[in-house]
């Protein structure tokens, strides 16, 4: 061999299996006449390398710059070693030498060679649902262990027939070590239950469902990770049945539909709303609504779209389903998404009128993720299928550590080797199905990254009653660190943009959260660093919640006790005529019986709704909150209300002079939500001159407020210059308090 001839080592880390990265190396080391080997290994792929030094070097950038479309690099290492004289180049078995960090790929939608196939009546995959490559197709929602091979996932009982093995063992096809391929001689596929009954089985039973959502029928169709309910957009009829049987009164449902050009008859959308839809995590995307569409999305402006993300939804609309359907997860309202077959069809029962069974078992649930656009950013509203699980951040965590989340909106994070992995969406703890699969997420994740329990450093919320802190008491682990909610929201956020020893006035305004105190925080302003300690400068004035969290389920609750020591009118009477539930909270609140401190912003927010008209209990999260934001965005520009030294009193007496007196409800809410922006601009201002810094860190669920967002820019960056960070990765919900937990702890997981 030539002695000018190099050689290097190289050592990716990310999302690099199971996503076509060896063959990609293979070509491409090929096409600069380079020789060695690239594997598999328990971290991610290693490649030796070697040949003439400009053409290594060549190699190492188009690798760097051009990974094969569905990867995701986090880290690359190089370094020179020895050349050892491979005539060839080659592609290598895997090796699992020591504990796993690679990174698991989330579930992928079909690409557009599969998608070529899925049509073409000569393929020997013509409609299959179960097509897929080494480019596309599930991956997180079939894996049951690492490395991701095959048996250690749930395509391990349907051996290759030869032509799919051939397939996948030649490195030139694109389906080369494509873990779930299969084809219709092999593979599982799908059938028709109705009444109990198989009706149909293969393409007759993707038609005879088509026809069904036809005809009105509501299908539990069976998707990548959980079952849907299904039916068509356009009937009225059809849509009220669904929101009866599931028990779902108002929340709006999610559409799917059938390609672009349907989804912007549907929604006013601009290229970052196109940009999402398109995504290869396919969210459903929120923008504002153009079609009518009644009883699918009543009560607000905005309307939730997604395009088709597996074989079988593109399956459903070439044999004539209806355009759009609703896409909803298939539970009762407060229940986890079905994913089992057998809890699927029992749960179910009277909910739909048929179901579209596919054969292959789904490992874990995984929800539709959310994602809106602010700011001409995506921002994450749910985070899950197709982001998750994924590497969000890095932290400087030498031991590993399990972030638990909160009870509400719960995922979990796992930060290993420095990398902080965020989970999908699990739901709301305190049902037990919902439990099951919190407990079973920690045991899977705990058992494929080989994580000792006793190494773990364990966050979790402050609040003793979740039933998260429960599980943290649990596990026997290294250490366990008790995070405040707020503190988390704030720390999320400086994670997600690497600045955790900077000092940052940090901002956090949502319903519930557990205070240092013992008292119900919610509208909280700190300074300090996530290293160094985040100091509460400063709060709402503190008000009586009668009830607890459960004054969230009702407006007139919270607002007795909002209300209290305040000069008011018969609140019973018009414009108010609040029901009689508002006179036993101000009992409660008289007698101090079941009451409890708060500086909830949520609750303020409830307490202004009911006193604009929203009276009557919510039939999901934030509905009184968006009600109010949506009289807002009605209104003309109007001045704030004051809000002085965050004191809600003089706030709360202008808005109720100003409903006695007739003026425009719309009105009233926008100088509310100006009232709000306002002070949360002079406060941060204020602590940001003191602290010396321009930097605000914001987050919490009542940041998903659109027109409270824009009021913000205006007043805290227009005015005051001050640079604001908010949540775009994770949610600025409670879906985002994990990384939080995490970054927090990060400062314990030294020894």
């Amino acid at each position: 061999m030539p002695d000018r001839r190099e050689a290097l080592r190289i050592e990716v880390r990310g999302v690099v299996q199971g996503v076509g990265f060896r063959p990609a190396v293979d070509r491409l080391a090929r096409s600069f006449g380079l020789a060695g080997w690239v594997s598999n290994d328990s971290r991610g792929v290693s490649i030796h390398v070697e040949g003439d030094a400009g053409r290594l070097e060549a190699f190492a950038s188009a690798l760097r710059d051009h990974p094969p479309p569905s990867a995701r690099i986090v880290e690359i290492e190089r370094r020179p070693v020895p050349a050892e004289g491979f005539e060839t180049f080659e592609i290598r078995a895997s090796t699992h030498d020591h504990p796993p960090v690679v990174l698991i790929s989330p579930d992928l939608p079909p690409c557009p060679d599969c998608l070529e196939e899925l049509e073409d009546p000569r393929d020997r995959r013509h409609r299959y649902p179960y097509l897929n490559c080494s480019a596309c197709g599930p991956r997180y929602s079939i894996i049951t262990a690492l490395p991701y091979d095959r048996p250690n996932t749930t395509m391990a009982d349907w051996p290759m027939c030869e032509h799919c093995r051939a397939e996948y063992e030649d490195p030139s096809d694109r389906r080369y070590h494509a873990q779930p391929t299969a084809c219709p001689r092999c593979g599982p596929g799908y059938r028709l239950i109705r009444d109990g009954v198989d009706r149909a089985s293969g393409p007759e039973a993707v038609a005879r469902a088509a026809a069904l959502l036809q005809e009105g029928e509501v299908v539990a169709i069976k998707g990548v990770g959980g079952y849907h309910l299904a039916c068509s957009a356009r009937d009225e009829a059809a849509v009220r049945r669904l929101r009866e049987r599931k028990y779902r009164k108002e929340k709006p449902f999610a559409l799917m539909a059938r390609d672009l050009a349907s989804a912007e008859r549907l929604a006013l959308l601009d290229d970052p709303h196109r940009s999402l839809l398109l995504d290869p995590a396919r969210p459903i995307v929120l923008a504002p609504a153009r079609a009518s569409l009644p009883g699918v999305a009543e009560g607000t402006d905005r309307i939730g779209v997604m395009l088709p993300y597996a074989p079988l939804h593109t399956l459903l609309f070439r044999a004539g389903a209806p355009d759009p359907l609703v896409m909803t997860s298939a539970n009762r309202s407060s229940e986890p998404i079905s994913y089992r077959d057998d809890d699927a069809l029992r749960r179910l029962d009277g909910i739909a009128d048929a179901f579209l069974v596919g054969d292959r078992p789904i490992a874990r649930r995984v929800e539709d993720s959310v994602v809106e656009v602010l700011g001409g950013r995506g921002t994450m509203i749910r985070r899950s299928r197709g982001f998750a699980p994924g590497v969000v951040c890095r932290l400087r965590a030498p031991r590993p550590i399990l972030a638990l989340g909160a009870d509400l909106k719960n995922c979990i994070t796992l930060v290993v080797s420095g990398q902080a992995i965020v989970g999908p969406h699990l739901g709301d703890l305190g049902d037990r199905e919902a439990d099951l699969a919190f407990e079973q997420s920690i045991r899977d994740w705990l058992a494929m990254y080989e994580i000792d329990p006793a190494a773990l450093v364990v966050a979790h919320d402050a609040h003793p009653g979740y039933s998260s802190t429960r599980f943290a008491t649990e596990i026997p682990c290294h250490r366990r660190l008790a995070v405040q909610h707020h503190r988390a929201h704030v720390a999320s956020v400086l994670a997600e943009t690497g600045e955790l020893d900077r000092p940052v006035v940090g901002v956090a305004l949502d319903g519930t959260g557990f205070g240092d105190d013992g008292a119900i925080w919610g509208f909280e302003f700190f300074e300090g660093s996530v290293a160094g300690g985040l100091r509460r400068a400063a709060h709402l004035r503190a008000a009586s919640l009668p009830g607890g969290d459960a004054a969230a389920r009702f407006p007139v609750q919270a607002a007795a006790g909002f209300l209290a020591g305040l000069s008011v009118p018969d609140l019973h009477e018009p414009p108010f005529s609040f029901p009689e539930r508002y006179t036993q909270a101000q009992l409660l609140v008289a007698r101090q019986v079941r009451c409890f401190p708060t500086t909830s912003a949520g609750r303020l927010f409830d307490t202004v709704a009911a006193l604009c008209g929203f009276t009557r209990p919510i039939s999901y999260e934030g509905q009184a909150a968006i009600w109010l934001e949506q009289q807002a965005l009605g209104a003309r520009s109007c001045a704030p209300y004051p809000f002085p030294g965050l004191d809600y009193r003089p706030l709360l007496e202008s808005v109720i002079r100003d409903r006695r007196s007739g003026r425009d409800v719309g009105e009233i809410a926008l100088a509310f939500h100006a009232a709000i922006a306002r002070a949360v601009a002079d406060t941060a201002a204020e602590l940001a001159q003191r602290l010396g810094t321009p930097l605000v860190a914001i987050s919490g669920g009542v940041f998903q407020n659109r027109l409270l967002r824009l009021l913000l820019d205006s007043y805290a960056v227009q005015e005051r210059g001050l640079i604001l960070r908010f949540n775009h990765a994770v949610p600025t919900n409670d879906g985002g308090i994990s990384l939080g937990q995490a970054a927090i702890a990060s400062g314990l997981a030294v020894g």
